[in-house]
């Protein structure tokens, strides 16, 4: 067997990431990846800590899911539609009585649907948000 005595060619490439002195090297790879992971690491907490306040901040807390909370958030969009609530989005308020009617039609036949079925308090507040809102419907429709 002969030995080849030809000299090939060969780099060698450096891939730590600190000098001898614990230095990060500028041209080490994964420093952007160190970087990054240590931004990473030092950001995080604190822009969840902000984004979280921020979310805080814009949504109101959302009232617990259950039937009279549907019932006052059809009452609450009536009188949005009514124009006596300012839209939580634009802050600006805007009268859609068709919309506001519909949104009466549809509390009735969910008394109507439901009769029968409801608890005396449940039954209270829908005959009782269904009388106002159709009072108010004649006072907006006697006005024109």
């Amino acid at each position: 067997m002969g030995e080849n005595n030809e000299e090939k060619g060969f780099s060698v490439k450096d891939k730590r990431l600190f000098t001898e002195e614990g230095d990060a090297r500028p041209d080490a790879v994964g420093e952007e990846k160190l970087k990054t992971d240590e931004t990473t690491e030092q950001e995080a907490p604190a822009e969840k800590e902000q984004r979280a306040t921020r979310a805080e901040e814009q949504e109101p807390p959302l009232m617990e899911i259950n039937f009279p909370g549907f019932l006052l958030s059809l009452h609450t969009s009536a009188l949005l539609h009514f124009g006596d609530l300012a839209d939580p989005a634009t802050g600006e308020t805007a009268r859609n009585i068709p919309a506001a009617k519909q949104t009466i039609d549809l509390l009735a036949m969910l008394q109507e649907k439901t009769k029968g079925n409801l608890e005396k308090d449940e039954e209270a507040l829908m005959e009782g948000i269904l009388y106002e809102l159709r009072m108010k419907y004649i006072r907006e429709k006697e006005q024109k």
